[in-house]
Formats: C-alpha cells, sequence, structure tokens
C-alpha cells in the first residue's frame, strides 16, 4: 500500500470558514469525504500538509517513496491512472498548478521545508483527463450531485444491499438503493429516478419521510418523521435531520431536527439550526449572489443564482432564525433574534439584527461545545482548544465591535 500525503492549496482559504478546523482533505462531498475518496481509488491510507496550527492534530506520514496529491481534487479512474504512471521527481500540473507528485523521502522533507525541489519534473497533465477542482464554497453543493453518483458505484461493486422493509415505498430502479446492515426504515418513499440513494449503516430513517435521489446519508444519521429530502443532498454521519432540505452537504454530527428550509448550503459539524430557522437560496430578482470570502475580505461573485448558507464548525442560530440568500457564518457564531441577519456574521460572533453583535468570548465557546460533545460521550480536547484558539485570535480583526 503506498503512502499518500494530501496538501491543502492556496483554494484553501477561499474555503473558509469550512477549512478553518480541517484540512481540504476532510470535506465532504457526495457520500465520503475527499480523503476517503483518494484512498479507496489509490488503495491508501493518506495524512496531510496542511496548515500548521492543524498539522498535529492530522500529522503527516512519511516514507520512503510518497505519493503528494492535491486535496483540493476529486479523484477520478482516468486521473488515477495517469497518477499511478508517474515516476520519482515527476509532477502532474495544470494550467501551472501541482495535481500530484511522488517524492523519495529526502525530497519530501525539501518540499515542506518550502525548498526547491531541483530535480522536480512538471508535465502538464493530458487535456482529455478531467479535474474536478473545489475552490469556491459554493463549487460542493454544485459537485455533489456528480460525486454521490461516483461514491454509490464505489459502494455498490460486489455488495448487495440490505432489503426494504415492504411498509415502505420505491419509485425507480431498485439498483440505485443501498441499504447498509442494521440501517433502519419504516413507512417511507423513496425516488431513485433522478439519481441513487444510499442509507448508511445503523442510520435511521423515520416514518413518512420523502426522498428524491441523490442522496447520501451517513453512518447513525437519523432523518426525523416527515422530512423531505431533495437530492442532491448528503446529510454526514451522526446528524439528525428534519424539515425540508434541498441541494445541500451536512459534514456531519449536526442537527436540523425541525422544521424549516434549508437549501444550497453547505453546514459544518457541530452546528445546531434551531426550529423553524430558513434560509433564502434564491434572491428576489433572480440575479446572481455575492457570498464573503475570507481571502478577498469582501463578498465575491459566485456566477450562481441559487447558493444558500455555509456555516462553520460548532456555529448555531435560535429559533426562526432567517438567513439572507448567501449568507456565511463563522466557526463559533452563535444567531438569535428576529429579523435578517447580515449576510456575513464572523467567528465566535453572538447575537442578531435585534440586539447587535458581541464576542462569544473563548471560555464561553469552549465551555459550550464541551457540553454539546458530552452528549456525543466525546470530550473537547486540549489539541481541539489550541486550534479553537488559533482561529479566535487570527478572526478578531473580523469582529468590528472589538476595535
Amino acid at each position: 500500500m503506498q503512502n499518500l500525503i494530501l496538501f491543502d492549496s492556496d483554494a484553501r482559504n477561499h474555503l473558509l470558514p469550512l477549512t478553518a478546523t480541517r484540512p481540504m482533505g476532510e470535506l465532504r462531498i457526495g457520500i465520503f469525504t475527499i480523503r476517503g475518496k483518494w484512498e479507496r481509488y489509490l488503495n491508501s491510507y493518506a495524512s496531510y500538509i496542511t496548515q500548521e496550527y492543524l498539522q498535529e492534530k492530522y500529522p503527516i506520514r512519511v516514507e520512503s517513496e510518497n505519493l503528494v496529491v492535491n486535496g483540493g481534487i476529486l479523484p477520478n479512474e482516468l486521473l488515477c491512472q495517469r497518477i499511478a504512471q508517474l515516476g520519482f521527481s515527476e509532477a502532474l500540473l495544470r494550467d501551472g498548478e501541482l495535481i500530484a507528485t511522488r517524492l523519495d523521502a529526502l525530497q519530501f522533507e525539501t518540499l515542506i521545508e518550502d525548498e526547491e525541489v531541483r530535480e522536480l519534473q512538471g508535465i502538464e497533465l493530458e487535456a482529455d483527463i478531467p479535474i474536478v477542482r473545489i475552490q469556491r464554497l459554493w463549487e460542493l453543493t454544485q459537485q455533489n450531485g456528480a460525486a454521490i453518483e461516483a461514491d454509490f458505484q464505489w459502494i455498490v461493486r460486489n455488495r448487495q444491499s440490505a432489503p426494504l422493509p415492504d411498509s415502505n415505498r420505491l419509485i425507480g430502479p431498485a439498483d440505485r438503493l443501498f441499504i447498509e446492515p442494521d440501517a433502519r426504515i419504516e413507512a417511507c418513499t423513496l425516488n431513485t429516478t433522478e439519481g441513487p440513494i444510499y442509507i448508511g449503516k445503523n442510520a435511521e430513517v423515520m416514518e413518512g419521510c420523502l426522498l428524491r435521489g441523490p442522496i447520501a446519508i451517513g453512518e447513525g444519521a437519523v432523518l426525523k418523521m416527515g422530512a423531505r429530502i431533495y437530492g442532491p443532498t448528503t446529510i454526514g454521519p451522526g446528524c439528525k435531520i428534519g424539515g425540508e432540505v434541498t441541494r445541500s452537504i451536512f459534514i456531519g454530527n449536526s442537527n436540523k431536527a425541525h422544521e424549516g428550509f434549508i437549501g444550497d448550503s453547505v453546514i459544518g459539524e457541530w452546528c445546531n439550526i434551531g426550529a423553524d430557522t430558513n434560509n433564502s437560496n434564491l434572491k428576489n430578482n433572480y440575479s446572481e449572489v455575492k457570498l464573503w470570502d475570507y481571502a478577498e475580505e469582501s463578498f465575491v461573485r459566485t456566477g450562481t443564482q441559487l447558493c444558500g448558507l455555509f456555516m462553520g464548525d460548532h456555529a448555531k442560530c435560535g429559533i426562526n432564525t432567517m438567513f439572507n440568500t448567501g449568507t456565511v457564518v463563522g466557526v463559533f457564531a452563535n444567531v438569535f433574534g428576529s429579523g435578517y441577519p447580515r449576510h456575513f456574521i464572523p467567528d465566535f460572533a453572538w447575537g442578531g439584527p435585534d440586539s447587535g453583535f458581541r464576542t462569544y468570548t473563548f471560555e464561553e465557546a469552549c465551555a459550550t461545545a464541551q457540553r454539546v460533545l458530552q452528549r456525543r460521550n466525546r470530550n473537547l480536547t486540549d489539541l481541539d482548544k489550541a486550534i479553537l484558539r488559533h482561529i479566535y485570535e487570527q478572526t478578531a480583526s473580523l469582529r468590528p465591535w472589538e476595535k
């Protein structure tokens, strides 16, 4: 098994706040994370070159032979076949951007010390080999349908789905539904006409749910009674979801357990969305949406009419929160009150349109996180706190009331 190392590209800064707490390879799109996809395609175990403050949690493993791959690129068969042909000191490029390279241990050490690997030979990737790069937040939802389809094909290889209980109704091809062992689903309607539906191990789909693929439901996730899920949508492991969801990704361990609409959105881990919260994903004048970009420190054009809510880890909102089209909510932001919050809510912000915002202090945030994690039999570690401390300090300039 070859040693695989995924590196954060410069696009990482455009994918904040989702990449504030994780390397790019830990982003979930489709059924698997990006790391999970590469590990399956290359039969490898991946480690990371990531930001210094994340590196201890996501350590690098270096061996005598190392395949180094851009963590913002989704694998495919043709690309992986080409990567397998790489020799030592060869680097695949697309438009000057590094896609993959094969290095020995000494060359790798030179690379991570930001020194030039002189013998490295750049090779432009053949134009007929497709590349899917995740470089902006909205591309996650735009590419999610194809990613679910590709991951589904991996899962069904030489495997048989658990049976669908008779209390359910299936519309569409039966071979487009895959149910893992110990998943529970009763009295629901599933439509695989437009795309596959995957239900993970120990997941529960309660009575009355309506699912229209492509949909991925992760291990241990729960769909509450009567949930309406339109694809392409990914519900990550450990999530609890109710109400209406369309074209969205929940990375994992987050709750939207009640009524309300979430569309064209990406929700990080350990988030909680209050009852009857809704987000707009289409402006009333049908014009192009602009979205906050941390790297640009401004709102940028998305090139799309459909763009919803992007919420960093541990963010929360109260009941009846109304999010504008194209809203970015930072890590540990806590939003509540009537009216529409601003289109960008900084990390560690506490408040809303009624009362304004104050800083959600680091100590307050950690105390809340510990209580949240304890409900899942987990703890906030010192390493987690160090990461959150870094984010808290680095985002202080975005909280104007502190100035």
